[in-house]
């Protein structure tokens, strides 16, 4: 009687060479493993394990009875929400600060990478390198205080304004002028440090299309158009494609930080509506909701991002 074999006998062969073949690799390339264990460590400890804790979104959350002894209260704080005076509020001003950051952010590093692989001065190249990192470096409690010291009445942007004859004023107390301050100093925090990735990609461009370029006449725009940013579109739609997944999130610190009552109705966030209601007015579950919902929109728009990409181009994260 022939013996009776249970599953797919192909699947198991492949599993039986996966494993083979994992345990071949990691004795070849163990301390790669080994170093390997304090970043999985990091991220199975603060990005995987808090998932658990997501659903006090669900629950009435009470710090005494924790997360599995508090009762369900369903989509009641996502209701809530959706109902909320704040709701439309904060989720225009996160897509506004965001889709403005995406219009005029995005495209800086991509620019600054483009003028610096131009200069034929190696010296001065550095130094520009160097000045546009530096603002990367500086915390954002110092970042912060230099805008409201150069925003002020008796600022250095208000001084400007009045060379140019217009008169001062507290900028900050402006709820119309909150998300202009708001990403230009994020480009002029970000845009060195974001062009590396993009330098980087330009090394890797075969000096020999230019040599071709300029046999055939090309001058330099044209090598830049037909060379240069077709060399790094895969660099770019990777991280317009990260960039865009993270459309509905905007750090709270420097919202915090900068925001005032004033200026509540253009400055007030999805994340800074989180951090009173969570941690000001103590409505774990409701900040939960929030929070999750912001999280599913970003995932979503992410997985459209990619599909959008893969389907136009074959480029995208998988």
């Amino acid at each position: 009687m022939a013996e009776l074999q249970i599953g797919n006998p192909g699947i198991n062969q492949k599993i039986t060479s996966a494993g083979k073949f994992l345990l071949k690799d990691f004795k070849k390339h163990k301390y790669v493993y080994i170093m390997l264990i304090p970043v999985l460590a990091y991220y199975v400890t603060f990005h995987y394990w808090p998932m658990y804790g997501a659903q006090i979104a669900f629950k009435d959350f009470n710090p005494g009875k924790g997360i599995i002894g508090s009762p369900w209260a369903g989509f009641r704080h996502f209701e809530t929400f959706f109902s909320g005076v704040y709701f439309f509020r904060v989720v225009r001003n996160t897509i506004l600060i965001n889709l403005y950051g995406l219009i005029f952010g995005f495209p800086a590093p991509i620019i600054l990478a483009l003028l610096l692989n131009e200069l034929r001065s190696r010296a001065f190249k550095r130094v520009v390198q160097t000045v546009s990192y530096l603002p990367h470096f500086i915390s954002i409690m110092v970042v912060c205080g230099m805008i409201i010291d150069f925003t002020a009445k008796r600022g250095v942007v208000n001084d400007l304004i009045e060379i140019l004859g217009g008169t001062r004023s507290s900028l900050l107390l402006k709820p119309e002028m909150f998300r202009l301050i708001y990403v230009s100093t994020d480009i002029w925090q970000g845009i060195g440090w974001g062009s590396i990735i993009y330098l980087a990609a330009l090394t890797g461009i075969d000096p020999q299309y230019y040599e071709a370029a300029v046999l055939d006449g090309a001058n330099r725009w044209k090598q830049i158009w037909h060379i240069t940013i077709p060399g790094i579109a895969p660099t770019i739609i990777i991280l317009l494609i990260l960039r865009i997944g993270q459309m509905m999130n905007v750090g709270f610190e420097k919202i915090i930080l900068l925001y005032n009552p004033n200026t509540y109705d253009t400055a007030d966030v999805i994340s800074s509506y989180v951090y009173r209601k969570g941690l000001l007015d103590f409505s774990y579950s409701y900040s939960s909701a929030v929070g999750l919902f912001n999280s599913v929109i970003n995932f979503s728009l992410l997985l459209l991002a990619n599909w959008i990409s893969k389907r136009l181009n074959e480029n995208s994260l998988w």
